[in-house]
C-alpha cells in the first residue's frame, strides 16, 4: 500500500507551511504530496492567511523537492479552461522532472465560486467530460501535429498542443461516489480511481462498478489503480490520539468510524481492510499541518508496516 500525504490548504496555510510538509513527506519516505484545489475555507476555521492556488503551489514544490509525486485531489474543472489547464500541468511536470499527476473533478463548492466570481455552471459533469478529452488529447498529440475539438462547451482549432509533459503520460485521477457516469468516465480516462472518505463497504461497491465499467470499455480492470482518501489521526496511545483529534476539532469515535484514527496498530489494521477490497494507495488527509511529529509517527509506525 502506497501512502500519500494529502493537504487542505484552504483551511489555513502559507506556502512555507506547505513546503515544510512536502519536505517532510519526502524525507520520511512517503510516496507523494497532494493538495486540494479550493479557494474558500470550509467549516469553523478562520482560513488565514487565505487560499493558495493549487498549481502555483505545485510549481514551487516541483523545484524544491526531488523524489515525491505531486498532484491534486481534485482540480476543479470549473476553475480553468481545459487548454490552459493542459499547459499549466505540462509545465509543472517539466519543472518537476516528470513527477506530476492530475486529479480532475467537476467542481462542487458553489459558495467559493460566488466568492471569487467564478461561473458555476449547471452542467458540470458534461463539461468535465469534455475537459478530460481535451486535456488528454492535447498531451497525446504528436509534436508537429495539431489538435482540434468541437464540443458543446469548448472549441479548439489548430492547437499546436504544446508544451508537452516530461512524462509520456501524466497519470489522471478520477474519483467520486456516482454510480453510473463516474465509473464510465474513469474507465475511459483514468489511470487511478479514488474514493474520497468512503466506508470499506461503499468503497468496495464503487470499485466494483469501476471494474465493471472498465471491462465494458475494453480495458482490463487491473489497468487502473484503486485508492482511498481518509482523514488520519494517529497517536502512540489513546491520550495522544485524543489530543490530535481535539486539535482538528473532531471526536475520536467519529474519526475511528470515518477515517484512519487510533494507535498505529489500529490504523495499520484498518488500512489492511481497505487493501483487502482492492485499494493499493491511501491518501492520508492531514488537517494539522504544523504537527510534523504526526507525520514522523505515521512514517515510523504505520508506513513501515504497510509498505
Amino acid at each position: 500500500m502506497d501512502l500519500r500525504i494529502f493537504t487542505e490548504p484552504q483551511q489555513g496555510a502559507t506556502y512555507e507551511t506547505l513546503l515544510a510538509v512536502a519536505k517532510a513527506t519526502e524525507d520520511l519516505g512517503f510516496d507523494a504530496f497532494f493538495r486540494s484545489d479550493h479557494y474558500l475555507k470550509m467549516g469553523n476555521v478562520n482560513g488565514l492567511p487565505g487560499p493558495t492556488d493549487a498549481w502555483i503551489t505545485l510549481a514551487g514544490l516541483a523545484r524544491e523537492t526531488k523524489r515525491i509525486r505531486l498532484g491534486t485531489l481534485m482540480t476543479a474543472a470549473t476553475f480553468r479552461l481545459p487548454g490552459v489547464l493542459a499547459i499549466q500541468v505540462a509545465q509543472v511536470d517539466q519543472m518537476s522532472g516528470g513527477r506530476v499527476e492530475l486529479g480532475l473533478g467537476a467542481g462542487w463548492f458553489e459558495e467559493e465560486h460566488r466568492a471569487y466570481g467564478i461561473p458555476f455552471p449547471t452542467e458540470k459533469f458534461a463539461r468535465l467530460e469534455e475537459q478530460l478529452e481535451i486535456v488528454t488529447g492535447l498531451w497525446a498529440t504528436k509534436t508537429g501535429e495539431t489538435f482540434d475539438f468541437h464540443g458543446k462547451y469548448y472549441d479548439l482549432t489548430d492547437s499546436p498542443a504544446l508544451p508537452k509533459p516530461a512524462q509520456d503520460r501524466i497519470p489522471v485521477l478520477i474519483g467520486g461516489h456516482g454510480a453510473t457516469r463516474t465509473p464510465r468516465l474513469a474507465a475511459r480516462y483514468a489511470d487511478e480511481f479514488n474514493i474520497p472518505f468512503g466506508s470499506i463497504e461503499d468503497s468496495e461497491r464503487q470499485f466494483g462498478r469501476v471494474r465493471a465499467a472498465a471491462e465494458e470499455a475494453g480495458r482490463h480492470p487491473d489497468a487502473l489503480t484503486y485508492s482511498t482518501a481518509l482523514v488520519v489521526c494517529v497517536g502512540k496511545d489513546d491520550q495522544e490520539v485524543a489530543r490530535r483529534a481535539a486539535a482538528i476539532g473532531r471526536e475520536v469515535d467519529e474519526l475511528k468510524a470515518n477515517g484512519l484514527a487510533g494507535t498505529p496498530a489500529e490504523v495499520v489494521d484498518k488500512i489492511g481492510r481497505y487493501a483487502e477490497i482492492g485499494a493499493r494507495r491511501a491518501y492520508l488527509q492531514i488537517l494539522d499541518l504544523d504537527d510534523l511529529d504526526h507525520l514522523e509517527l505515521i512514517s515510523s509506525r504505520v508506513q513501515s508496516q504497510v509498505k
